[in-house]
Protein backbone atom coordinates (compact mmCIF):
# COMPACT_ATOMS: atom_id res chain seq x y z
CA UNK A 1 0.00 0.00 0.00
CA UNK A 2 2.69 2.43 0.94
CA UNK A 3 4.73 1.78 -2.28
CA UNK A 4 1.08 2.64 -4.42
CA UNK A 5 0.67 5.81 -2.50
CA UNK A 6 4.59 6.62 -3.31
CA UNK A 7 4.19 6.09 -7.05
CA UNK A 8 0.67 7.78 -7.51
CA UNK A 9 1.57 10.67 -5.75
CA UNK A 10 5.00 11.11 -7.80
CA UNK A 11 2.99 10.99 -10.86
CA UNK A 12 0.36 13.56 -9.74
CA UNK A 13 3.63 15.91 -8.65
CA UNK A 14 5.39 15.04 -12.53
CA UNK A 15 2.18 16.01 -14.05
CA UNK A 16 1.48 19.75 -12.16
CA UNK A 17 5.24 20.31 -12.33
CA UNK A 18 4.38 20.05 -16.34
CA UNK A 19 2.07 22.59 -16.07
CA UNK A 20 3.84 26.35 -16.61
CA UNK A 21 3.93 28.09 -13.36
CA UNK A 22 4.08 32.36 -13.18
CA UNK A 23 4.95 34.12 -10.89
CA UNK A 24 1.55 34.90 -9.21
CA UNK A 25 1.34 31.05 -8.17
CA UNK A 26 -1.06 29.98 -10.79
CA UNK A 27 -0.48 27.84 -13.57
CA UNK A 28 -1.52 27.78 -16.72
CA UNK A 29 -3.66 25.06 -18.54
CA UNK A 30 -1.26 22.65 -20.82
CA UNK A 31 -3.74 22.88 -23.66
CA UNK A 32 -5.45 25.70 -24.89
CA UNK A 33 -9.24 25.26 -24.20
CA UNK A 34 -11.92 24.82 -27.44
CA UNK A 35 -14.45 27.00 -28.46
CA UNK A 36 -16.88 27.73 -30.78
CA UNK A 37 -17.17 24.90 -33.31
CA UNK A 38 -13.78 23.30 -32.61
CA UNK A 39 -15.91 22.91 -29.19
CA UNK A 40 -19.02 22.18 -31.02
CA UNK A 41 -17.57 19.25 -32.84
CA UNK A 42 -15.64 17.48 -29.94
CA UNK A 43 -19.00 17.58 -27.87
CA UNK A 44 -21.09 15.90 -31.13
CA UNK A 45 -18.39 13.20 -31.17
CA UNK A 46 -18.10 12.33 -27.25
CA UNK A 47 -22.13 11.89 -27.70
CA UNK A 48 -21.70 9.53 -30.90
CA UNK A 49 -18.96 7.72 -29.60
CA UNK A 50 -20.24 7.52 -25.79
CA UNK A 51 -24.17 7.26 -26.67
CA UNK A 52 -25.28 10.27 -24.67
CA UNK A 53 -28.87 11.15 -26.72
CA UNK A 54 -28.79 14.57 -24.87
CA UNK A 55 -26.61 17.35 -23.58
CA UNK A 56 -26.61 20.68 -22.39
CA UNK A 57 -23.22 22.71 -22.01
CA UNK A 58 -21.99 25.98 -20.54
CA UNK A 59 -18.42 27.58 -20.39
CA UNK A 60 -18.16 30.37 -18.08
CA UNK A 61 -15.12 32.71 -18.55
CA UNK A 62 -13.91 35.43 -15.71
CA UNK A 63 -17.30 34.80 -14.22
CA UNK A 64 -19.54 35.51 -17.61
CA UNK A 65 -21.20 33.00 -20.19
CA UNK A 66 -19.12 32.50 -23.07
CA UNK A 67 -21.01 29.50 -24.39
CA UNK A 68 -24.37 28.21 -24.00
CA UNK A 69 -25.70 25.53 -26.13
CA UNK A 70 -27.56 22.07 -26.31
CA UNK A 71 -27.30 19.40 -28.27
CA UNK A 72 -28.63 16.15 -29.18
CA UNK A 73 -32.36 15.24 -27.90
CA UNK A 74 -34.22 15.70 -24.89
CA UNK A 75 -37.21 13.08 -26.13
CA UNK A 76 -35.95 10.06 -28.50
CA UNK A 77 -39.04 8.88 -29.31
CA UNK A 78 -40.54 12.07 -30.28
CA UNK A 79 -37.34 13.16 -31.75
CA UNK A 80 -37.57 16.71 -30.01
CA UNK A 81 -34.26 18.46 -29.83
CA UNK A 82 -32.68 19.35 -26.44
CA UNK A 83 -32.74 22.96 -26.02
CA UNK A 84 -30.72 25.70 -23.50
CA UNK A 85 -34.08 25.99 -21.96
CA UNK A 86 -35.05 22.33 -21.85
CA UNK A 87 -36.02 21.29 -18.01
CA UNK A 88 -33.45 18.61 -16.84
CA UNK A 89 -33.35 17.13 -13.53
CA UNK A 90 -30.54 19.04 -11.48
CA UNK A 91 -30.51 16.06 -9.06
CA UNK A 92 -27.52 16.99 -6.09
CA UNK A 93 -26.73 19.99 -7.85
CA UNK A 94 -29.05 21.45 -5.91
CA UNK A 95 -27.31 20.74 -2.90
CA UNK A 96 -24.85 23.21 -3.61
CA UNK A 97 -27.48 25.98 -4.73
CA UNK A 98 -28.77 25.07 -0.95
CA UNK A 99 -25.67 25.20 0.31
CA UNK A 100 -25.21 29.14 -0.83
CA UNK A 101 -28.55 30.06 0.42
CA UNK A 102 -27.68 28.50 3.97
CA UNK A 103 -24.94 31.27 3.94
CA UNK A 104 -27.24 34.50 3.60
CA UNK A 105 -28.75 33.14 7.04
CA UNK A 106 -24.80 32.45 8.51
CA UNK A 107 -24.62 36.39 7.56
CA UNK A 108 -27.89 37.37 8.81
CA UNK A 109 -26.60 35.70 12.40
CA UNK A 110 -29.63 33.24 12.53
CA UNK A 111 -27.55 30.16 11.66
CA UNK A 112 -24.04 29.10 13.81
CA UNK A 113 -22.24 26.56 11.54
CA UNK A 114 -20.47 25.17 14.49
CA UNK A 115 -23.46 25.42 16.85
CA UNK A 116 -25.44 21.85 17.78
CA UNK A 117 -28.34 21.19 16.27
CA UNK A 118 -29.71 20.60 20.08
CA UNK A 119 -29.77 24.09 20.05
CA UNK A 120 -32.13 25.08 17.43
CA UNK A 121 -34.87 22.33 17.41
CA UNK A 122 -37.59 22.92 20.29
CA UNK A 123 -37.24 19.14 21.01
CA UNK A 124 -34.70 16.47 20.82
CA UNK A 125 -34.30 14.73 17.28
CA UNK A 126 -35.41 11.47 17.73
CA UNK A 127 -38.79 12.96 19.35
CA UNK A 128 -39.80 13.59 15.84
CA UNK A 129 -40.96 10.67 13.80
CA UNK A 130 -38.76 10.76 11.35
CA UNK A 131 -35.63 10.76 13.26
CA UNK A 132 -36.83 8.30 15.71
CA UNK A 133 -34.54 5.62 14.59
CA UNK A 134 -31.86 7.68 16.68
CA UNK A 135 -33.47 7.33 20.07
CA UNK A 136 -30.74 6.00 22.61
CA UNK A 137 -28.03 7.36 20.23
CA UNK A 138 -26.88 11.16 21.88
CA UNK A 139 -24.34 10.99 19.10
CA UNK A 140 -26.94 13.39 17.18
CA UNK A 141 -25.92 16.34 19.64
CA UNK A 142 -22.83 16.38 18.04
CA UNK A 143 -24.10 17.09 14.16
CA UNK A 144 -23.69 20.90 13.33
CA UNK A 145 -24.51 22.44 10.06
CA UNK A 146 -20.68 22.81 8.87
CA UNK A 147 -20.30 18.96 9.85
CA UNK A 148 -23.89 18.37 7.76
CA UNK A 149 -22.97 20.53 4.98
CA UNK A 150 -19.24 18.96 4.07
CA UNK A 151 -20.57 15.00 4.48
CA UNK A 152 -19.47 14.37 8.04
CA UNK A 153 -22.75 13.34 9.64
CA UNK A 154 -21.89 9.47 9.67
CA UNK A 155 -25.48 9.07 7.75
CA UNK A 156 -25.13 6.49 5.05
CA UNK A 157 -26.00 8.18 1.67
CA UNK A 158 -29.68 7.86 2.68
CA UNK A 159 -30.59 5.06 5.16
CA UNK A 160 -31.79 2.85 2.44
CA UNK A 161 -28.71 2.65 1.08
CA UNK A 162 -26.70 0.28 3.92
CA UNK A 163 -23.12 -1.64 3.76
CA UNK A 164 -25.50 -4.34 3.03
CA UNK A 165 -27.27 -3.63 -0.28
CA UNK A 166 -30.36 -1.75 -0.37
CA UNK A 167 -32.90 -2.20 2.58
CA UNK A 168 -36.26 -0.42 1.74
CA UNK A 169 -36.56 -0.36 5.49
CA UNK A 170 -33.24 0.52 6.37
CA UNK A 171 -32.76 2.42 9.58
CA UNK A 172 -31.02 5.53 10.24
CA UNK A 173 -28.13 5.20 12.05
CA UNK A 174 -24.54 6.51 12.37
CA UNK A 175 -21.73 4.26 11.16
CA UNK A 176 -18.87 6.42 12.53
CA UNK A 177 -18.59 9.46 14.93
CA UNK A 178 -19.99 12.45 13.58
CA UNK A 179 -17.30 15.25 12.91
CA UNK A 180 -14.41 12.47 12.23
CA UNK A 181 -14.37 11.66 8.11
CA UNK A 182 -16.24 12.46 5.03
CA UNK A 183 -18.84 10.60 3.64
CA UNK A 184 -21.37 11.90 1.16
CA UNK A 185 -24.85 11.76 2.60
CA UNK A 186 -27.87 12.72 1.37
CA UNK A 187 -29.32 12.41 4.58
CA UNK A 188 -27.10 14.73 6.42
CA UNK A 189 -27.88 17.86 3.71
CA UNK A 190 -32.22 16.81 4.48
CA UNK A 191 -31.54 16.89 7.94
CA UNK A 192 -29.71 20.34 7.76
CA UNK A 193 -33.19 21.58 5.77
CA UNK A 194 -35.19 19.81 8.35
CA UNK A 195 -33.32 22.19 11.32
CA UNK A 196 -33.77 25.10 9.36
CA UNK A 197 -37.28 24.97 8.82
CA UNK A 198 -38.26 23.33 12.69
CA UNK A 199 -35.44 25.08 14.38
CA UNK A 200 -35.67 28.44 12.43
CA UNK A 201 -38.80 28.59 11.36
CA UNK A 202 -37.55 29.35 7.37
CA UNK A 203 -39.19 27.83 4.61
CA UNK A 204 -36.04 26.33 2.52
CA UNK A 205 -38.12 26.06 -0.11
CA UNK A 206 -39.08 30.23 -0.01
CA UNK A 207 -35.50 31.06 1.17
CA UNK A 208 -34.15 29.29 -2.00
CA UNK A 209 -36.67 31.05 -4.67
CA UNK A 210 -35.27 34.39 -3.00
CA UNK A 211 -31.46 33.82 -2.30
CA UNK A 212 -31.19 31.69 -5.56
CA UNK A 213 -33.48 31.59 -7.98
CA UNK A 214 -34.88 34.57 -8.28
CA UNK A 215 -31.54 36.64 -7.88
CA UNK A 216 -29.84 34.83 -10.65
CA UNK A 217 -32.87 34.80 -12.66
CA UNK A 218 -33.90 31.72 -12.77
CA UNK A 219 -37.33 31.52 -14.29
CA UNK A 220 -37.06 27.77 -15.17
CA UNK A 221 -36.06 26.13 -12.40
CA UNK A 222 -37.92 25.11 -8.85
CA UNK A 223 -37.88 22.49 -6.02
CA UNK A 224 -41.04 21.15 -6.98
CA UNK A 225 -42.89 20.02 -10.09
CA UNK A 226 -44.43 22.83 -12.01
CA UNK A 227 -46.98 22.48 -14.74
CA UNK A 228 -45.11 24.59 -17.46
CA UNK A 229 -42.36 22.56 -16.84
CA UNK A 230 -43.59 19.94 -18.90
CA UNK A 231 -43.68 21.53 -22.48
CA UNK A 232 -39.91 21.36 -22.84
CA UNK A 233 -38.90 18.91 -20.78
CA UNK A 234 -35.93 16.19 -21.27
CA UNK A 235 -36.77 12.85 -20.89
CA UNK A 236 -34.13 10.52 -18.99
CA UNK A 237 -32.07 7.47 -20.56
CA UNK A 238 -30.29 4.52 -18.55
CA UNK A 239 -26.97 3.13 -20.24
CA UNK A 240 -28.89 0.86 -22.83
CA UNK A 241 -30.83 4.02 -24.07
CA UNK A 242 -34.01 2.90 -22.46
CA UNK A 243 -36.75 5.77 -21.77
CA UNK A 244 -36.91 6.40 -17.72
CA UNK A 245 -39.55 9.84 -18.00
CA UNK A 246 -38.80 12.42 -15.96
CA UNK A 247 -39.83 12.27 -12.18
CA UNK A 248 -42.08 14.86 -10.97
CA UNK A 249 -41.17 15.63 -7.78
CA UNK A 250 -43.99 16.69 -4.84
CA UNK A 251 -41.72 17.98 -2.10
CA UNK A 252 -38.51 20.45 -1.81
CA UNK A 253 -35.82 18.18 -0.67
CA UNK A 254 -32.58 20.04 -0.23
CA UNK A 255 -30.29 16.70 -0.90
CA UNK A 256 -32.08 17.04 -4.77
CA UNK A 257 -35.51 17.80 -6.15
CA UNK A 258 -34.32 20.53 -7.65
CA UNK A 259 -35.53 21.04 -11.75
CA UNK A 260 -33.80 23.14 -14.12
CA UNK A 261 -32.05 24.05 -17.29
CA UNK A 262 -28.45 24.87 -18.20
CA UNK A 263 -28.81 28.41 -18.90
CA UNK A 264 -30.43 29.16 -15.77
CA UNK A 265 -28.05 27.14 -13.84
CA UNK A 266 -24.99 28.54 -15.64
CA UNK A 267 -26.59 31.94 -14.44
CA UNK A 268 -26.14 30.59 -10.66
CA UNK A 269 -22.34 29.51 -11.34
CA UNK A 270 -21.25 32.08 -13.48
CA UNK A 271 -22.63 34.46 -10.52
CA UNK A 272 -21.26 32.61 -7.94
CA UNK A 273 -17.81 32.58 -9.27
CA UNK A 274 -18.37 36.27 -9.26
CA UNK A 275 -18.88 36.52 -5.97
CA UNK A 276 -22.69 37.93 -6.28
CA UNK A 277 -25.40 37.93 -3.30
CA UNK A 278 -22.02 36.34 -0.61
CA UNK A 279 -20.00 38.11 0.73
CA UNK A 280 -15.86 37.83 0.22
CA UNK A 281 -15.86 36.04 3.96
CA UNK A 282 -19.36 33.96 3.13
CA UNK A 283 -17.71 32.60 0.24
CA UNK A 284 -14.15 31.96 1.34
CA UNK A 285 -15.83 30.02 4.21
CA UNK A 286 -18.43 28.45 1.32
CA UNK A 287 -15.33 26.90 -0.10
CA UNK A 288 -12.94 26.13 2.09
CA UNK A 289 -11.45 22.73 2.77
CA UNK A 290 -13.11 21.49 5.93
CA UNK A 291 -11.78 17.59 5.40
CA UNK A 292 -9.24 15.55 3.37
CA UNK A 293 -10.60 12.81 1.42
CA UNK A 294 -8.97 10.23 0.96
CA UNK A 295 -11.57 7.31 -0.12
CA UNK A 296 -10.98 5.31 -2.94
CA UNK A 297 -14.58 6.32 -4.69
CA UNK A 298 -17.13 8.42 -3.53
CA UNK A 299 -19.86 5.63 -3.94
CA UNK A 300 -20.56 3.57 -2.31
CA UNK A 301 -20.17 5.98 0.77
CA UNK A 302 -19.44 3.70 3.40
CA UNK A 303 -16.43 1.88 2.19
CA UNK A 304 -13.30 2.05 4.02
CA UNK A 305 -10.85 1.52 1.82
CA UNK A 306 -8.16 4.55 1.44
CA UNK A 307 -5.47 5.66 -1.00
CA UNK A 308 -2.94 8.63 -1.34
CA UNK A 309 -3.60 8.88 -5.00
CA UNK A 310 -5.29 12.23 -4.31
CA UNK A 311 -3.86 13.73 -2.14
CA UNK A 312 -1.03 15.33 -4.73
CA UNK A 313 -4.31 17.91 -5.66
CA UNK A 314 -5.20 17.95 -1.80
CA UNK A 315 -9.36 16.28 -2.86
CA UNK A 316 -11.44 17.56 0.20
CA UNK A 317 -14.79 18.53 1.03
CA UNK A 318 -16.04 22.48 2.09
CA UNK A 319 -19.17 23.17 2.05
CA UNK A 320 -21.58 21.74 -0.25
CA UNK A 321 -18.98 21.27 -2.48
CA UNK A 322 -15.99 19.52 -3.63
CA UNK A 323 -12.74 21.23 -3.64
CA UNK A 324 -8.92 20.65 -5.21
CA UNK A 325 -5.85 21.90 -6.14
CA UNK A 326 -6.28 21.69 -10.10
CA UNK A 327 -3.02 22.40 -12.49
CA UNK A 328 -4.94 26.08 -12.80
CA UNK A 329 -5.25 26.47 -9.13
CA UNK A 330 -7.90 26.02 -6.74
CA UNK A 331 -11.10 24.52 -8.10
CA UNK A 332 -14.48 23.73 -7.20
CA UNK A 333 -16.86 21.43 -7.98
CA UNK A 334 -20.46 19.14 -7.87
CA UNK A 335 -22.07 15.95 -9.19
CA UNK A 336 -25.48 15.36 -9.93
CA UNK A 337 -26.62 11.59 -10.49
CA UNK A 338 -29.64 9.80 -11.08
CA UNK A 339 -30.65 6.93 -13.11
CA UNK A 340 -31.14 9.17 -16.39
CA UNK A 341 -29.50 11.92 -15.22
CA UNK A 342 -25.47 12.96 -15.07
CA UNK A 343 -24.59 16.28 -14.48
CA UNK A 344 -21.53 18.14 -13.62
CA UNK A 345 -20.32 21.80 -12.28
CA UNK A 346 -16.70 22.76 -12.25
CA UNK A 347 -15.02 26.15 -11.64
CA UNK A 348 -11.75 27.34 -11.59
CA UNK A 349 -11.24 29.86 -8.80
CA UNK A 350 -8.50 32.33 -9.50
CA UNK A 351 -9.80 32.87 -13.09
CA UNK A 352 -13.22 32.24 -12.71
CA UNK A 353 -13.95 29.73 -15.03
CA UNK A 354 -16.31 26.95 -15.01
CA UNK A 355 -17.87 24.18 -17.23
CA UNK A 356 -21.15 23.26 -15.97
CA UNK A 357 -22.34 19.76 -18.22
CA UNK A 358 -26.64 18.66 -17.81
CA UNK A 359 -27.08 15.02 -19.58
CA UNK A 360 -30.17 13.57 -19.88
CA UNK A 361 -28.39 10.04 -19.68
CA UNK A 362 -26.84 7.76 -17.78
CA UNK A 363 -23.95 7.38 -19.90
CA UNK A 364 -23.36 11.03 -19.40
CA UNK A 365 -20.48 10.86 -16.75
CA UNK A 366 -18.46 8.65 -19.41
CA UNK A 367 -17.36 11.80 -21.15
CA UNK A 368 -16.94 14.40 -18.24
CA UNK A 369 -13.33 14.11 -18.15
CA UNK A 370 -12.85 14.81 -21.73
CA UNK A 371 -15.63 17.51 -22.02
CA UNK A 372 -14.07 19.50 -18.86
CA UNK A 373 -10.11 19.49 -20.95
CA UNK A 374 -11.98 20.58 -23.77
CA UNK A 375 -13.34 23.33 -22.23
CA UNK A 376 -11.11 24.45 -19.77
CA UNK A 377 -7.57 22.16 -20.63
CA UNK A 378 -6.24 19.88 -18.08
CA UNK A 379 -7.52 20.69 -14.55
CA UNK A 380 -6.45 17.02 -12.55
CA UNK A 381 -10.13 16.76 -11.98
CA UNK A 382 -10.06 13.58 -9.64
CA UNK A 383 -12.01 11.73 -12.93
CA UNK A 384 -11.63 8.27 -10.73
CA UNK A 385 -13.02 8.98 -7.54
CA UNK A 386 -16.10 10.37 -9.03
CA UNK A 387 -16.59 7.19 -11.00
CA UNK A 388 -16.53 9.27 -14.07
CA UNK A 389 -14.27 6.27 -16.09
CA UNK A 390 -14.42 7.16 -19.73
CA UNK A 391 -16.54 5.07 -21.92
CA UNK A 392 -13.53 3.89 -24.34
CA UNK A 393 -10.88 2.74 -21.12
CA UNK A 394 -13.71 -0.26 -19.88
CA UNK A 395 -10.48 -1.76 -17.88
CA UNK A 396 -11.36 1.23 -14.81
CA UNK A 397 -14.84 -0.18 -14.44
CA UNK A 398 -14.91 -3.35 -11.24
CA UNK A 399 -13.17 -4.16 -8.39
CA UNK A 400 -9.87 -5.29 -9.72
CA UNK A 401 -9.33 -1.29 -10.64
CA UNK A 402 -9.55 0.26 -7.34
CA UNK A 403 -6.88 -1.34 -6.24
CA UNK A 404 -4.70 0.43 -9.43
CA UNK A 405 -3.25 3.70 -8.54
CA UNK A 406 -5.23 6.27 -10.60
CA UNK A 407 -3.68 9.81 -9.70
CA UNK A 408 -6.46 12.33 -11.32
CA UNK A 409 -3.11 13.80 -13.38
CA UNK A 410 -1.78 10.67 -14.68
CA UNK A 411 -2.13 9.10 -18.01
CA UNK A 412 -5.67 6.60 -18.38
CA UNK A 413 -3.68 4.34 -19.44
Amino acid sequence: MKSRAIFATALISVALAACASNPGGKTAPASAPLRGAALDSEVERLMRDAKVPGLALAVIDDGRIVHLKAYGRRDLERQLPLTTDTVMYGASLTKSAFAYATMSLVESGKLDLDRSIAGYLPKPLPEYEKYADLAGDERWRKLTARILLSHRSGFANFRYFTPQGYDENGKLKFYFEPGSRYAYSGEGINLLQFVIENGLGVDVGALMQRQVFDRFGMKNTGLTWREPFAANLAIGYDEQGKPLGHKQRGSVRAAGSMDTTIADYANFLAGLSRGEGISVGAKAELLRPQVRIRSVQQFPTLLEDTTADNDGIALSYALGWGVFRSSQGPAFFKEGHDDGTNNYALCLQDSRRCVLILSNSSNGESIFKYLADAALGPTCLPWYWDSYIPYDHPEWRGAEARKQPHPPCGPLR
